[in-house]
């Protein structure tokens, strides 16, 4: 299969590119698109042969669900029953945006877009490309990211082109995204609702705005017995070639480690990288060093995550260490992401 990459504007889309976008999707192919958080592959959530298409392209696990993606709230009503006054009150606030919601599904969603799950979980994206492509495709876009399964999700078309060149018709490139991470997920089928995935829509932030919500026990503590009722809670995701460890502890010890580390490794013959930040580069003496952000703003750190997972495999990097990073506000997604990423392979330094 041919893969056609299309440069679009965001600041003025080309309608054209947006309706031969639409055309594939109302035809049961997919497309590949920037979102505010990453690039989604997108299907009509509402064609079960097409949503099937996307679980082939990525070679992503069956019962693994999909995210619905919508332009309006009027949409909702079709795909979702039961919606509750504080699932109403959070989408006021924080759609579109970073945000995705659990409901109970109608007939109208086929479970092959939902895992198997009675359930379903919606999004309205911020994204002027993505709000386009989805009216054009009817209104309801099945859109996991864009990557092989498992890979780092991707924030480029480059790295869909990557991942997915011969295997879907068409990638939409809207450059760089603007948050990085994917979005968090809220359970609105149970009481208080709860969080199955952080992302930069915050505890703090629903709590401020809703009252008591929870967080999902295997967000700290993995449970490979659970079936997934969101996207990325059971399989390993975001994940680079290289072995990745995630260093916590005192910042000084923890960069101390990693330099001891990144010594016994290079000497051994290996190739080593290391995700470290503005405040600690320079301290690094050997291996890869790519500076991932700031600790004074974290939205850089979750913004350049990815993109730097996959700058090490393009190097052919063996070992990765990286730093921790805070537990609070975007912190939470990003620490959430990286120790996927490394299989909860953690030392704590002391």
């Amino acid at each position: 299969m041919k893969t056609i990459i299309e440069r679009i504007d965001t600041e003025q889309t080309n309608k054209d590119i947006i309706k031969k976008a639409g055309d594939i999707l109302k035809n049961g192919g997919l497309v590949a698109f920037p979102t505010e958080t990453v690039y989604g592959l997108g299907a009509d959530a509402l064609n079960e042969q097409a949503a099937k298409k996307i679980y082939a392209a990525k070679g992503r696990p069956s019962d693994n669900p999909l995210i619905v993606h919508i332009a309006d709230m009027d949409a909702l009503e079709k795909i979702a029953e039961a919606i509750p006054e504080k699932a109403v009150a959070v989408a006021k606030e924080f759609w579109p945006g970073p945000l995705t919601m659990i409901f109970k599904k109608t007939p109208a969603v086929p479970v092959g877009t939902t895992g198997g799950l009675e359930t379903v979980a919606v999004r309205m994206p911020n994204h002027p490309i993505a709000k386009e492509i989805i009216q054009a495709g009817g209104g309801y876009i099945a859109a996991p990211s864009a990557n092989t399964s498992g890979r780092p999700s991707p924030t480029t078309a480059q790295h869909v082109a990557e991942d997915l060149t011969g295997k879907i018709p068409m990638i939409v490139d809207g450059g760089l995204v603007d948050i990085g991470v994917e979005s968090t997920i809220l359970d609105m089928t149970v009481e208080p609702p709860m969080i199955l995935r952080p992302g930069a829509i915050t505890r703090e932030n629903l709590e401020n705005l809703i009252g008591e919500v929870a967080v999902d026990r295997t967000l700290i503590e993995p449970d490979s017995q659970k079936s997934p009722k969101a996207p990325g809670m059971k399989y390993r995701h975001y994940a680079p070639k290289a072995e990745l460890t995630v260093l916590e502890g005192e910042l000084s010890q923890v960069v101390k480690e990693i330099n001891r580390l990144a010594k016994e490794k290079t000497a051994e013959g290996y190739k080593v990288g290391i995700i470290g930040t503005e405040e600690t580069v320079r301290r690094y003496s050997t291996g890869n060093v790519k500076c991932i952000g700031t600790r004074q703003d974290e939205m850089t750190v979750a913004g350049n995550l990815y993109g730097i997972l996959r700058d090490f495999d393009s190097d052919g990097t063996d070992f990765i260490y990286s730093e921790s990073f805070s537990t609070g506000g975007i912190g939470n997604a990003i620490m959430n992401r990286l120790l996927k990423a490394a299989g909860q392979h953690v030392i704590f330094v002391k």
